[in-house]
């Protein structure tokens, strides 16, 4: 049995420190999560997302609005997809949070040092009076999902990090929650353990079938585990969707910058024709492609003469030879650039080029050849369907 969520007009405000008014950190919050959904709140420090998290646990209690687990008797899929109803929701809004059956893991893991492995992960199934027998084999199970069966006897300070969060996740998952709820679990190992811990996490999520709220600031997070993330900027949700989506077609600035590297290009819309738009950029002529999607319909389409603002990300950009001994250009977009610098990564190098006009922008070259086989004089490419029009 999956469990979904559906939050609606969710507010919580806190006492201002000026004692002058209230502080908003969750800011009308209205969205669902599916059964058995890997789903993520993205956003930078202070924008709500920790808040949230909490008002679902039941640690905070919210202001205004709701807060729901719908149950559902589908089998659990690896896939994310559409809610199959019917589904039962009992409202949990003002419910304390040992009622809720939710399993929460922390930052900073909270394990009692003083208990073995096997002892911090029994210890809900202690306060929910399981049986002995039953309580041991089900946390030999949980053990042997994060792959801690062989540590079940050392101290948390017997521990590496990565094992500790094991640890942690173990005892979130033996009480068989209905919601998994993370809180930016990986924010105090190195770079290298919370890559390994990336796929392990969505492995667990995923072979268990548990529906998962995950709180995290790292893009690289979120971008390579979520089923859907929704990105929040000052306690609401800027924009939501799959991961490919938000990070293709973001919605604003915000969102095409926080989601990674960009260029941005002012630009004068030209005209729109067949799903594309000819842009004027101080560097040159530019297309773009135009999507018709659920949010943005032919309504939205930028109008001509309109000033407009592009994304497009230095992986997008394509270096090709100079203009003037490339012959026809292309059938994309392509602009002169003299190359300014380049940081030689190995399997990538960075480049720092200038456009007509004195516009920079960043382009990152995947094997890159030589640096001496580089020009300074060259040209860049870039694909319609890689150009974003922001408004």
């Amino acid at each position: 049995m999956a469990t979904a969520i559906r939050i609606a007009g969710l507010v919580k405000e806190f006492p201002s420190a000026s004692r002058a008014g209230r502080t908003r950190a969750v800011d009308g919050v209205t969205l669902e999560v599916e059964p058995g959904e890997l789903f993520f709140l993205l956003g930078p420090s202070g924008c709500g997302k920790t808040t949230l998290l909490r008002m679902i646990a039941g640690f905070i209690q919210p202001t205004n609005g709701t807060i729901a687990f719908g149950s559902t008797t589908s089998p659990p899929s690896s896939l994310p997809r559409p809610v199959t109803p019917p589904l039962s929701y009992r409202d949990v809004t003002r419910l304390p949070p040992n009622k809720r059956n939710t399993g929460m893991v922390f930052q900073s893991y909270a394990l009692w040092p003083h208990m073995t492995v096997e002892q911090n992960v029994a210890f809900g199934l202690g306060v929910r009076r399981v049986p002995s027998p039953e309580s041991a084999s089900r946390v030999r199970e949980a053990l042997d999902a994060v792959r801690m069966g062989e540590y079940a006897k050392r101290k948390p300070n017997q521990l590496s990090g990565g094992e500790q969060q094991r640890v942690a996740l173990a005892r979130a998952l033996v009480v068989r929650p209905d919601v998994l709820l993370l809180d930016e679990p990986l924010s105090n190992l190195d770079a290298r353990m919370r890559v390994g811990l990336r796929a392990e996490i969505r492995r667990i999520c995923k072979q268990a079938g548990l529906t998962t709220v995950y709180v995290t600031h790292d893009q690289k997070e979120a971008l390579s585990m979520a089923d859907r993330v929704a990105i929040m900027d000052a306690g609401r949700v800027v924009q939501l969707g799959a991961p490919a989506d938000l990070y293709r077609r973001p919605r604003s600035r915000f969102v095409a910058e926080f989601l990674g590297e960009t260029n941005f290009l002012e630009a004068e819309v030209l005209g729109v024709e067949g799903g594309i738009a000819r842009l004027r950029t101080p560097a040159g002529e530019l297309a773009a492609f135009i999507a018709d999607d659920g949010e943005r319909g032919a309504n939205d389409r930028p109008a001509p003469a309109s000033r407009v603002t592009l994304s497009i990300r230095p992986e997008a950009i394509r270096l090709l030879p100079s203009p003037q001994d490339s012959g026809p250009r292309p059938q994309d977009s392509s602009l002169p650039a003299r190359l300014l610098d380049t940081l030689y990564l190995g399997e990538t190098a960075q480049h720092t080029l200038e456009l007509q006009g004195g516009t920079r922008v960043k382009a990152a070259e995947l094997n890159p050849p030589p640096l001496s086989q580089h020009a300074l004089t060259l040209a860049i490419a870039v694909d319609p369907a890689d150009v974003v029009i922001l408004p």
